[in-house]
């Protein structure tokens, strides 16, 4: 028997191996069982206490709950994280299709544009959305079309056209490299433990995100271009006269040159909305020392139809516009309200100066706040700014909406701030990722969106194990059958193979999908297949007269060409499905390499150790 030990420790080590990478997916499987009880019995609890409480109140606070407990313990985090993923079809979760938006990005790179390009540009948007020809190739077909050359808004007059052309198409394709790059990092800091992110066509990137719970959240975080900028609010004595000529425009030529007193107070609503139209929506508080204005929300789409007037925009300074704060600031009989700053149209300082930030919680005012920490670069200009604006009043503006707008007291040398404003801790914690993750190029806008549902996915790993275990009880009864005892050896081969595939799986922290469910049921037909070959030459060589002990050696070394033959062109096949395959095509691929690896071990390995040592004892081998 000491022949055999050193492949006996080989087996025994690959299976202890496998069953301790194995161990956390059940410890996990235990924990979602133990969790499943709490929350049944807390929502039970719950509903008896507060039977009036509405559905989406209790999914919140059941949410939370289920955050809490899993956050309370490490070792459920931990052994959530070793465990065997689980893709989209099995563990629910949301697929998006998203599409860059490369023509604000080329928007932003023109230089001098006039009303001709923008119709250029929006056609030639129009003819990339139907087709598979980039952006930057139709609009230089349409700027050429009209005899003009491309360094008329692009480069400077010594660029030729085709230079320019190809520096374009260059930072369109960059563009969208570094959008997958951001919302790939911003999804890993955001917890998602199997993301699926790649990109379709030039243009397209396409997210799988298993698991989420909170579909709107995770939607705000991809879409979100994290375009921070420190702008400077205009004072109140430059704001107010803009703002009354505005409302004279509104109001009419013949509102504006009305000369008779009349009293304000004793004007009726429609009286007042009608003399002045913009003070009617944007209300500015009498007592503050600030012009900021309040508009309701269902009063800021008819504001900015009235700002966006030519007549309007010819008030407004070129260096100046309006901006609304990020969200309601307020509610008053049921009703949003927000703020409205009037700031300096170029920014001071942008986010690319952030070098970390952190979500926490302010200890004097108790409200979510982020700390922000600047490169050595950024703290410089900002101690520069904040010292030669002491006293004013500085915005923070994140995608064009206004979070907070401090007082600058004192010059800022550290190149730390704060930004405030937000609802909650996860709120801030959204932030905090999107910050660090860094600004898209370019606005990114979802296209496409499904969500599947757990109990969707359960019923799909349900199936899935189901045929798994019909297919095995099936090859094992075949097999018994077929080859009566040393059919079993084959079962047991079989068996060892399956703990093999979902320790591998495991240990890789690979992601099982549907498809690779598929192909571990594909993998139990085949992993039969060597034993039937090496069974068959055994029968061969036995019929010669041969002992058992010499069959089995002959029986195993004339078969090593067929198995490896039919083995190692199957895997070649799947190397290829997994290169140029997408997504479920690639788990399939997966799947089936390991279980070929695993299933040659057990055939070659195993079978041989457990045949060798029946002949060993003298055991009669009958096929």
């Amino acid at each position: 028997m000491k022949e055999f030990r050193p492949r006996i420790i080989i087996i025994l080590a690959f299976l202890g191996l496998s069953l301790y990478l194995l161990y956390p997916t059940l410890t996990d499987y235990l924990n979602n069982k133990e969790i499943e009880t709490k929350l049944t019995a807390y929502k039970e609890t719950f509903i008896s206490n507060q039977p009036d409480i509405s559905k989406e109140e209790l999914t919140k606070l059941i949410l939370s709950k289920e955050d809490s407990m899993r956050l309370s313990d490490p070792s459920i985090r931990e052994a959530r994280e070793k465990r065997i993923k689980l893709g989209l079809d099995l563990q629910g979760g949301m697929y998006l299709v998203m599409e860059v938006n490369t023509a604000k990005l080329i928007e932003n790179l023109v230089k001098n544009p006039d009303e001709e390009f923008f119709e250029m540009l929006k056609e030639a948007e129009q003819v990339s959305r139907v087709s598979d020809e980039n952006i930057v190739s139709a609009l230089a077909a349409k700027i050429q079309e009209r005899g003009k050359r491309l360094s008329r808004y692009f480069g400077t007059i010594r660029d030729e056209d085709a230079d320019i052309i190809a520096r374009l198409e260059s930072q369109e394709s960059d563009a969208v490299t570094r959008a997958i790059e951001i919302i790939n990092n911003r999804v890993n800091q955001y917890g998602v433990s199997e993301p699926n992110i790649q990109k379709q066509g030039s243009r397209r990137i396409i997210v799988e995100l298993p698991g989420i719970s909170k579909e709107e959240e995770a939607k705000n975080l991809l879409k979100g271009s994290a375009l921070l900028e420190f702008r400077m609010l205009k004072e109140a004595n430059f704001t107010i006269p803009i703002m009354n000529r505005i409302d004279e425009i509104l109001a009419g030529k013949d509102a504006a040159s009305d000369t008779t007193q009349v009293n304000e107070e004793n004007l009726s609503e429609e009286e007042f909305a009608k003399r002045h139209p913009f003070f009617a929506i944007a209300r500015i508080n009498p007592q503050s020392q600030f012009a900021d204005a309040y508009v309701k929300e269902s009063d800021r789409d008819k504001l900015t139809a009235f700002l966006r007037r030519s007549d309007v925009r010819n008030v407004i300074p070129d260096n100046a516009e309006f901006l609304f704060s990020a969200k309601p600031i307020l509610q008053q009989d049921g009703e949003n309200f927000y703020q409205l700053y009037f700031v300096n149209k170029q920014p001071e300082l942008t986010g690319g100066v952030i070098e970390d930030a952190l979500a926490n919680i302010d200890p004097q005012t108790t409200e979510p706040i982020v700390n922000m920490i600047m490169s050595s670069e950024g703290a410089r200009e900002w101690a520069r700014i904040t010292g030669a604006n002491v006293g004013k009043r500085c915005a923070i503006v994140l995608d064009g909406g206004v979070y907070s707008a401090p007082r600058i007291n004192e010059k800022i040398p550290s190149g730390r701030s704060v930004i405030s404003g937000m609802s909650d801790l996860n709120e801030s914690k959204l932030l905090e990722i999107v910050l660090k993750a860094g600004a898209l190029p370019a606005p990114v806008e979802i296209i496409e969106e499904r969500t599947v549902g757990p109990s969707l996915g359960q019923d799909s790993i349900t199936q899935g194990f189901r045929s798994t275990a019909f297919g095995f009880l099936l090859v094992a009864i075949f097999m018994v059958y077929y080859y009566k005892k040393i059919g079993a050896v084959a079962d047991l081969a079989l068996f060892f193979t399956m703990v093999f595939i979902m320790g591998i799986l495991a240990g890789f922290q690979a992601t099982l999908t549907l498809p690779g469910i598929a192909g571990i049921i594909l993998t139990i037909g085949m992993a039969v297949d060597a034993n039937v070959i090496i069974y068959e030459r055994i029968r061969e060589e036995i019929a010669t007269g041969k002992t058992a002990k010499a069959s089995i050696e002959s029986g195993f070394s004339n078969s090593y060409s067929a198995i490896f033959d039919s083995n190692i062109t199957t895997f070649f096949t799947g190397i290829i499905l997994y290169q140029f395959g997408s997504g479920p095509i690639q788990g399939f691929a997966l799947t089936l390499m390991i279980g070929i690896v695993c299933s040659l071990f057990s055939a070659l390995v195993i079978t041989r150790v457990v045949l060798d040592m029946m002949a060993a004892k003298g055991g009669k081998i009958k096929i």
